[in-house]
C-alpha cells in the first residue's frame, strides 16, 4: 500500500451525507454550508461542491479572499461573507464577487451604497443583531432596526437577510443564555419580517440545528457538522454524523530503544525497559500540535499505540513495544485521525488531549499535509 509522509484523505460522500442529515433536521429550512478557513482544513472548494450537490443552498466564508477562491473555482452559488470588511475598497471587491455582506452600523450601509455605485451593481446586505456573542453586530435591537431602515433608503443596497449568532448553543446544560438570545432575536426578526416579508432570517449554527428546531428560522449556517465533527466536541456518531477527514503518516524508521535511552527534544521519554520505537515523519509543522506530546495515540496495523517523547516540527516517535516483530512495521501506515481495523481515533479525542476543540485540530493542518479526495469532486456550475 502506498503511504504518504503526511496525508489527509477527505471523504466527500461523508460531507454529502452530513449535509443530508442537517437538511433532514432543518425540515424545510435552507442549509448554508460554512467553508471558511479552507473548509475547516478539509478544502473549501471541494467541500463546497459536495455540500451544494447534497442540497445546500448557500455558502458562507469569513473573508473576501475566501469568497474569491470559490468564485475563481467557478462556484456560482450565493456566498455570504460573514466577517468584517475593512473599508469601501473591500466592499467593492465583495460586490464584484457577487457576495453578500454583513452590516450593523448605518455608516457601513453608506459605504455599501457608495460601493454599489462604483460597480454599477447592488449591495446585498444582512443586518446583524448581537444578541449575546459580544463580537460583531450591534447589541441594540433599536439600532439594528435603524440600520434596516437605512438599508431600505440607501440607493443600490438591498436588504437580503437578518442574522445573529449563538454563544452557548454548543454548551451542554446551558439553557438560560441560549433561550435569552433566541427570544431576543425572534422578537426583533419577526418585527423586521412584518415590514419586509422577503427577508431571510438566520441564526442557527450546527449545535443549534441539532439542539433546538425553534432556532432554524429560514436558514441555518452550519460549519463543523458538515465535516462530520461533533458540535458538542464529544461523539459525532451520536448525532449520525460521519467524520470526513482521516490523517495519516507512515513508520519511516524502527529502532531499538534500550532501558534508560530516550527519544526527542528534552528527553521527555526515557525507556524503563527495552522497547522498539517507530518514527513517523509528521510533526507540528504539519499541524500535529506539540501540546499533544505524550497525550495522543496512533493506529498502526489495527493496534492503538502511544506517541512518546516531544513532538517536533517534522517527526514524532511511537512506542511499538518490546517484541522484535515490531521491526516488520517499518513502512506501515500510521493513522492519527481515522480508523484502522477495529480502532478509531476521532479529532475530538485529540482535542481533549490538548484541552481544545475539534475545530482547532482540523483547522490547524498545514499546507504541507497533502489533501486527497474520494470520490473525485464533482464540478458544478
Amino acid at each position: 500500500m502506498s503511504v504518504a509522509r503526511a496525508a489527509a484523505r477527505v471523504d466527500l460522500d461523508a460531507i454529502a451525507g452530513n449535509c443530508g442529515r442537517l437538511l433532514e433536521a432543518l425540515d424545510g429550512s435552507l442549509l448554508c454550508a460554512v467553508v471558511k478557513a479552507d473548509g475547516y482544513g478539509h478544502g473549501a472548494v471541494q467541500c463546497a461542491r459536495a455540500a451544494l450537490q447534497a442540497g445546500a443552498s448557500w455558502l458562507a466564508v469569513a473573508t473576501v479572499e475566501e469568497a474569491a477562491q470559490l468564485r475563481d473555482a467557478g462556484i456560482e452559488a450565493p456566498v455570504l461573507i460573514m466577517g468584517a470588511l475593512a473599508d469601501r475598497a473591500e466592499i467593492v471587491r465583495a460586490l464584484e464577487l457577487r457576495a453578500d455582506i454583513v452590516v450593523w452600523r448605518e455608516g457601513a450601509v453608506a459605504l455599501a451604497s457608495e460601493a454599489a455605485a462604483l460597480v454599477s451593481g447592488t449591495a446585498r446586505v444582512h443586518v446583524k443583531l448581537d444578541t449575546g456573542m459580544g463580537r460583531l453586530g450591534t447589541r441594540e435591537p433599536g439600532e439594528a432596526s435603524l440600520v434596516v431602515a437605512a438599508v431600505e433608503a440607501a440607493p443600490g443596497v438591498q436588504l437580503t437577510g437578518v442574522m445573529t449568532h449563538f454563544a452557548t448553543a454548543d454548551v451542554p446544560g446551558d439553557e438560560g443564555f441560549f433561550e435569552q438570545q433566541l427570544a431576543v432575536f425572534a422578537e426583533w426578526s419577526q418585527a423586521v419580517r412584518a415590514e419586509h416579508p422577503e427577508v431571510l432570517v438566520h441564526a442557527a449554527n450546527s449545535a443549534a440545528v441539532l439542539r433546538e428546531p425553534r432556532s432554524h428560522f429560514d436558514m441555518a449556517r452550519c460549519g463543523i457538522a458538515v465535516y462530520g465533527l461533533d458540535p458538542f466536541n464529544s461523539d459525532p456518531f451520536a448525532h449520525n454524523l460521519s467524520p470526513a477527514l482521516a490523517l495519516s503518516s507512515y513508520v519511516a524508521e524502527v529502532k531499538l530503544c534500550r532501558a534508560d535511552e530516550s527519544t526527542g527534544y528534552g528527553r521527555r521519554f526515557v525507556a524503563t525497559q527495552d522497547t522498539y520505537l517507530g518514527v513517523l515523519p509528521i510533526g507540528y509543522g504539519d499541524g500535529l500540535r506539540r501540546a499533544l506530546s505524550g497525550a495522543a495515540d496512533v493506529l498502526i496495523a489495527g493496534s492503538r499505540l502511544p506517541l512518546v517523547g516531544t513532538i517536533s516540527m517534522d517527526n514524532v516517535a511511537v512506542d511499538l513495544g518490546p517484541d522484535p516483530a515490531a521491526m516488520e512495521l517499518c513502512g506501515a501506515e500510521a493513522v492519527l485521525i481515522g480508523a484502522s481495523g477495529p480502532e478509531r481515533i476521532l479529532a475530538e479525542e485529540l482535542a481533549r488531549g490538548m484541552d481544545t476543540i475539534n475545530y482547532e485540530i482540523t483547522c490547524g493542518l498545514s499546507a504541507r499535509v497533502q489533501r486527497t479526495y474520494a470520490p473525485s469532486p464533482v464540478l458544478l456550475p
